[in-house]
This record gives C-alpha cells, sequence and structure tokens, in this order.
C-alpha cells in the first residue's frame, strides 16, 4: 500500500471524505471506511457482480475499481436507492416478485437492474439477459429476477 490520500465524492446524495490508499478498492472503502454493508464482496475479480455500484450513473464493479478513480464523482449504493421510506421501483419490484433466496447477490442484482433500466426503457427479454448478464445468482433465482425487472420498468413508466 502506498501513502494515502484524501478522495473526495458524493455517495448516496451526501459529500464524503475517504483518506486511503489511492489503490484501494471502492468496495473496501464503502464498506470498512464508510459503513455501507449492502455491496458485498462476491469474486473479487469483477465477475459475479455482487459489488455493483453505480458511478455517474453506470455499473460499475467496485471490487476491481480503485479509489482514486471516484475523486469528484457520484456513487450510489444499494443504500441510496431508497428515498425515504418509499423504496425504488426495482427495490420494490424484487420484494414483490420475491426475486432473491440467499439475497447475497440481491444488491448487485438490483443496481445491475436500475442501470439497465436508465439506459433501456422497454427492454425486451433478451435485453434483460444480456443486461444481466455480468450479476450471477448462486441460488438461480433469474426468472424471478427478469419478472421483477420488466415490473419495475411497468412502475416506472418506462
Amino acid at each position: 500500500m502506498g501513502v494515502d490520500v484524501a478522495i473526495r465524492f458524493n455517495v448516496n446524495g451526501r459529500e464524503r471524505t475517504a483518506t486511503t490508499d489511492p489503490e484501494r478498492s471502492l468496495l473496501e472503502v464503502l464498506r470498512e471506511d464508510l459503513g455501507l454493508l449492502g455491496t458485498k464482496y462476491g469474486c473479487g475479480e469483477g465477475q459475479c457482480g455482487a459489488c455493483s455500484v453505480l458511478l455517474e450513473g453506470k455499473r460499475v464493479f467496485s471490487c476491481r475499481l480503485p479509489a482514486e478513480r471516484v475523486e469528484g464523482k457520484s456513487v450510489v449504493t444499494i443504500e441510496g436507492l431508497a428515498q425515504g421510506d418509499a423504496l425504488h421501483p426495482v427495490q420494490q419490484a424484487f420484494l414483490d416478485e420475491g426475486a432473491f433466496q440467499c439475497g447475497f447477490c440481491t444488491a448487485g442484482m438490483i443496481i445491475a437492474a436500475v442501470a439497465l433500466l436508465a439506459e433501456k426503457p422497454k427492454p425486451t427479454d433478451a435485453q434483460i439477459v444480456a443486461g444481466m448478464n455480468r450479476n450471477i445468482c448462486r441460488c438461480c433465482s433469474y426468472p424471478k429476477i427478469i419478472q421483477a425487472v420488466r415490473r419495475a420498468d411497468d412502475r416506472k413508466g418506462g
């Protein structure tokens, strides 16, 4: 690890500063320094999607993203999607469809779905599958996940 630096960025609508090694992963900073535990460590290689967050509105894998790359940028984690007591439409759709079993992948799946629906309103099933492709559910809840993405898109009027 190198010399620690102050990295300033917006997390879930709040300006934050983390003093850390700039090469340390964003996932570690979010979980260990900022106490945002919803984003999960899965594979550590950016292959399972459990660590997905939105960076400037685009899905990224926080386990492989050096913290220095978020300087001055906006990050949204699963904790930042709800508006007060109102769940984000994707969160509500996952709940309504029971699109999870163990729940470990759910935060990353929801983040991926939010990014997908922002980019492709009214996606086809093939587009949903392709958009969610980099997220792995070991419980194999994929059919319910696809239903939840469809339901969320209907809710938001996409």
